[in-house]
């Protein structure tokens, strides 16, 4: 990056922000607990003939090195499909272009390059959005500029290639649904080749610069498909038991692991519940509940995830995989008091006052967006030192 960015002027590493000594996983150490989830903001190159289609752009490293510029331990990248049908919508970011001199490696060494520069670390979230992908991005449809939010051909969208682990009308989302287009169910074939794309994207990843991956299996998207009884009818060995449908998020995970270093930390991301368990949808299948989450975080050790974003299940199942809280985090109090006594410095306190600490780590997205120096401000409150960016020291020390 040449002379045009300095490191991080390095203030005392010391208090609930940057808690001694720093956190490591893996080969990775963190500078603070504080990370920043990853947000779509729908904004890179749609048209599918371009090669900059899903490219990180200019925007990004404003937006993303922004929060890395302003104190943040640990920024994840956005939602990036595997597959160019994996995007949520054409304005969704990718990494399925092979070959380190493609576009999206490009753009993502970029901004990988601007967060590090700034002395934080970076991360990517692979996914894939299954049936809820081509769809336009959402302040189209809430500004009234369309009836639905539906991305046709004309705006780049796929209506004919919206997979599912089932498909067909009958699994449109409810009827007389304006929302997404009705899936078509994956070959087993096809299910391989996703599972293999997750590795390579993840390959592509590390060698751009990105320090650590996460795993997408939550909010209703392929992975998650998968894992709900409500959404996977399958008859082949990706579905029915429970052993099947988290067979595909095994091995995804065991893909990206052989496709990385091993120093390299890999995060899952799932939804704890779907809250179907009262709803008649559920009533001769059953849904993906707590229940299901806990059974799934006993196995995260020997799939080798390091760090899962649900709270007390782990902890109760007795593993030692990390865990991120994430989710209506705004106040820098409680954000100390999720992660107050994770390390050993702040045991023996929590032990004696009784508190139990939630998780090892919080991942905050929106409030960023309205507050980029949230970790400025909580340093301030909570009267403990930080690192500095030299650029920003003046008004911050």
């Amino acid at each position: 990056m040449g002379s045009t960015f300095r490191s991080p002027r390095l203030v005392k590493a010391e208090g609930i922000l940057t808690l001694p000594p720093p956190t490591m996983i893996r080969d990775v150490t963190l500078k603070n607990r504080v990370m920043v989830a990853p947000m779509c903001t729908y904004s890179t190159e749609s048209d599918p003939s371009s090669p900059a289609v899903g490219a990180l752009t200019d925007f990004h490293i404003a937006h993303l090195g922004h929060f890395a510029a302003k104190g943040v331990g640990l920024v994840i990248i956005e939602a990036s499909a595997v597959q160019p049908n994996g995007r949520i919508s054409p304005n969704d970011s990718g990494l399925w272009q092979e070959g380190t001199e493609s576009e999206q490696f490009k753009g993502l060494r970029r901004v990988a390059d601007f967060i590090h520069s700034q002395g934080a670390k970076v991360g990517i979230q692979l996914a894939h959005a299954g049936r809820k992908a081509s769809t336009v991005a959402p302040w189209l449809s809430s500004e009234g500029k369309r009836s639905s939010i539906k991305a046709d051909e004309s705006v780049g969208g796929w209506p004919s290639n919206v997979v599912g682990p089932s498909g067909g009308e009958e699994h449109i989302w409810a009827p007389g649904d304006v929302k997404y287009w009705p899936p078509r169910e994956l070959s087993t074939a096809e299910v391989e080749e996703v599972v293999q794309a997750f590795g390579r994207s993840a390959k592509l990843a590390v060698q751009s610069g990105v320090d650590l991956i996460e795993i997408h299996a939550a909010h209703g998207y392929l992975l998650h498909e998968f894992l709900s009884p409500v959404t996977n009818r399958r008859s082949d060995r990706y579905g029915g038991s429970f052993e099947n449908r988290i067979r595909i998020v095994q091995e995804v995970a065991a893909a990206i692991r052989a496709a990385v270093p091993v120093g390299t930390p890999l995060f899952l991301r799932i939804s704890a519940t779907e809250w179907l368990e009262e709803e008649p949808v559920a009533a001769q299948t059953g849904s993906w509940d707590m229940p299901s989450s806990v059974e799934l975080a006993k196995l995260l050790p020997e799939l080798e995830v390091d760090l899962l974003d649900l709270r007390k299940a782990i902890r109760a199942a007795g593993q030692t995989t990390l865990v991120g809280a994430v989710g209506f985090i705004t106040e820098a109090d409680a954000a100390r008091h999720i992660v107050e006594g994770a390390d050993e410095a702040l045991a023996t306190e929590s032990v004696l006052s009784g508190y139990e600490p939630k998780a090892d780590a919080v991942l905050m997205a929106r409030q960023f967006l309205r507050e980029p120096e949230w970790v400025y401000n909580a340093a301030k409150q909570l009267k403990v030192p930080i690192s500095v960016a030299w650029q920003f020291a003046r008004g911050v020390l």
